[in-house]
């Protein structure tokens, strides 16, 4: 079983095909990144498979689970951190975790997924000062606290690191890498191309609501003669 398979998806909206009939694998415990320009599709793929929007052709399984006629079971299994997500401001960092880990536990259980945000967040002391006070980059960690905190089966990321500095984006890619030795499985998309190959174990490049490219990022460079991804993707392109 592999954590996705979508075969055929299309998401129209009216006469505008987004996405154009794509399919891909996504084995259990890899890191796959689906990059591409902006309006490549990537962004409604995500949704798509985060059970936000609903396909307009083809079908899609995550962990057996179709995603049409079990989207119910499929979001106590995923965590879906949007690249515009934002967090409530008149909240503390903690009592947002805490707000969220409501959703997915009771009890002791509960504290257990606060602290393990608040240990993904890395904001010391500033987790119990309000939102509405925080940088780009501490809301970004925070998000991403949120994201992980609740060990998902599948955790879909877009843009995973924005807003952050070259420090802080380092641990956060390590913890993405923590979470899936602890045995998530993880769809990324960002633009930072240093990211994607550090980050990937396979990757698929959208362009136009089409996947033109995909595999393991080594096979790609050599395919295309390149020293790295950003030539890939450059290449492929245009």
């Amino acid at each position: 079983m592999y954590a996705i398979e979508a075969t055929g998806v299309v998401k129209n909206y009216g006469t505008f095909s987004a996405v154009k009939g794509i399919s891909f694998k996504v084995k259990k415990n890899e890191i796959f990144g689906l990059i591409g320009p902006n309006a490549a599709g990537k962004t409604t793929t995500l949704r798509l498979l985060s059970t936000l929007l609903q396909l307009t052709k083809g079908s899609v399984s995550i962990f057996g689970h179709d995603l049409t006629q079990e989207a119910s079971s499929i979001r106590k299994i995923i965590s879906y951190l949007p690249e515009d997500a934002g967090a409530y401001k008149n909240l503390t960092g903690w009592e947002y975790l805490y707000f969220i880990a409501h959703f997915f536990g009771k009890g002791k259980k509960v504290d257990a997924i606060v602290a393990k945000g608040q240990q993904i967040a890395g904001l010391n002391d500033r987790i119990h000062t309000k939102v509405d006070t925080y940088s780009k980059g501490m809301i970004r960690r925070l998000l991403v606290g949120r994201a992980l905190m609740v060990e998902p089966k599948l955790a879909i990321l877009d843009e995973p690191t924005s807003g952050l500095d070259v420090r802080n984006a380092q641990e956060i890619r390590a913890i993405i890498k923590q979470s899936v030795r602890k045995g998530a499985t993880v769809l990324l998309s960002s633009h930072n191309m240093l990211e994607v190959e550090f980050l990937c174990d396979r990757i698929a490049l959208m362009d136009k609501g089409r996947l033109v490219e995909s595999g393991f990022p080594l096979q790609l460079k050599k395919k295309y003669d390149a020293s790295n991804i950003e030539d890939v993707f450059t290449q492929v392109v245009t």
